[in-house]
């Protein structure tokens, strides 16, 4: 599995709310929709209580799709333009980190 990790940083004319808002509620659902697809998850980064009082991250997300080739694919169509300019106008930084998932255990509860 290819996974593409993205770190975001809020706009600097947005509060945690709003990023939070416009991440989840508006980001998330165009997303979903991106071609070849296999999972997604966006995780809001918690405060940690020992640390800066403002972490440099607010949102993580997780995009997963069969290859790299089907990561392009998924971007260069219309709709990951789309997903990428939403992401781009609502952000001020962002880190990409692309990993290939190598599972040694999945533990149940």
């Amino acid at each position: 599995m290819f996974k593409a990790i993205i770190l975001l940083t809020r706009g600097a004319d947005q509060s945690p709310a709003d990023f939070r808002r416009w991440w989840l509620e508006d980001h998330a659902p165009l997303a979903r929709q991106l071609p070849g697809l296999r999972g997604l998850t966006f995780n809001l980064v918690a405060p940690d209580l020992n640390g800066p009082e403002d972490p440099p991250y607010d949102g993580v997300s997780e995009l997963w799709f069969d290859s790299r080739e089907a990561f392009d694919a998924a971007y260069a169509s219309e709709l990951g333009k789309r997903v990428a300019s939403d992401s781009l106008q609502h952000v001020s930084g962002r880190l990409r980190l692309f990993v290939e998932e190598h599972v040694q255990e999945r533990l149940q509860s």
